[in-house]
């Protein structure tokens, strides 16, 4: 059988990149979608050869998109982690990059009409049930690329794209502290098992007889530390009832240390089995809240802002993320109200992606 094509656009979603997709160019079916995910992607090899993957994690992603039953939203964003040289897919996690294209990417596809030079459009996270307003530059109708925002780990500028995330609290795990505590060991290392838009194991890196400011290259070489850490990971998973994660990229991972650069904190993130380049846009929500957070493993390491929304600077191996924090702190303990921040993206290519045609069989 011939191969089939699939419309997609190709986009840079802050440190991320990966296909975009209209899900009813898809298979309803999960197993016939992985299937065709697999094979967009190239999974199962180190370079993905065979597809589009980049042959790291932050280049294997794939975003699904559609209109939003949800009557406060405009999309609905569905995404996937696609293993580099395994043949998997994981639904559960989202990923804050690839969301910061989603906003352009639904203009682009024609389902959100842009409304003026600025547009914002409401998305719904699918795989948490988080909601997130896009503020999109779309002068003269036309969604922009062009402009002077920056982030660490992309080379050059780019149009804004403002995100403000709600109810990111407890998104997966159905509580802020999943197991109602701030700190408690696992293997000897204190943690803080915590969900802020992304599940999350969080600990000291000098627990772990790090400084914290290894690099990326460092820490994916120390396969000891990565022997150490996911059995705890694990561990990790059941006791904030994720149940099996052996085959699930949540909970991830964050380490943690005293900035040095004039931030709040330094961390390491880990997704989960190497570490990220910079710095997932849903990790440094988490991982912001931890620090605001007294009690946890973060308590007298971080510098916290004296303002509410509190600026939260958090510095990573090429840079620092900003995300300002809006909470209140109480007799209830920590509460988030919501998180922003400003990303960038673009649409790198645009055109279809071929597949096996037998993967599209019975798919109109």
């Amino acid at each position: 059988m011939s191969q089939a094509e699939i419309p997609f656009l190709f986009v840079r979603g802050g440190t991320s990149r990966g296909p975009y997709f209209n899900r009813a160019d898809l298979p309803e079916d999960r197993d016939a979608l992985t299937e065709v995910l697999l094979s967009v992607i190239g999974a199962g090899h180190p370079q993905n050869i065979d597809g589009i993957g980049g042959g790291v994690a932050v280049t294997t992603k794939v975003a699904m998109l559609s209109p939003s039953d949800d009557p406060n939203c405009d999309v609905d964003y569905f995404f996937a982690q696609v293993a580099v040289e395994e043949r998997l897919v994981d639904y559960k996690p989202t990923c804050g990059n690839i969301l910061v294209g989603v906003g352009p990417a639904a203009i682009e596809m024609g389902l959100v009409q842009p409304t003026g030079d600025r547009t914002k459009v409401r998305i719904k996270a699918i795989n948490t049930g988080a909601t997130v307003e896009a503020t999109v530059e779309t002068p003269g109708g036309r969604v922009s690329y062009e402009g002077t925002a920056s982030i660490d780990g992309v080379p050059g500028s780019s149009a804004p794209v403002g995100l403000s995330f709600l109810d990111v609290v407890g998104s997966a795990c159905g509580a802020f502290l999943p197991t109602g505590k701030l700190r408690e060991e696992i293997d000897g290392i204190e943690v803080t098992l915590m969900d802020v838009a992304m599940p999350m194991m969080i600990a000291q890196a000098a627990d772990f007889g790090l400084t914290g400011y290894e690099t990326v290259e460092e820490l994916d070489a120390n396969r000891a530390f990565y022997d150490r850490v996911e059995p705890m990971r694990l561990e990790a998973g059941r006791r904030m009832g994720l149940g099996d994660v052996t085959k699930s990229v949540t909970p991830k991972i964050g380490l943690l240390s005293p900035a040095r650069h004039g931030g709040a904190i330094s961390a390491r993130y880990f997704m989960p089995w190497n570490c990220h380049p910079t710095m997932a846009v849903t990790g440094s929500q988490c991982l912001a809240a931890c620090t605001l957070t007294p009690g946890t493993v973060a308590d007298g390491m971080g510098v916290i802002p004296n303002e509410v929304p509190a600026l939260m600077k958090i510095e990573h191996p090429q840079g620092i993320i900003e995300v300002l924090v809006d909470y209140a702190q109480g007799a209830d303990g920590f509460q988030m109200k919501s998180a922003g921040l400003v990303r960038t993206a673009r649409l790198l290519a645009k055109g279809a992606v071929m597949v096996p045609g037998a993967l599209l069989e019975g798919h109109a």
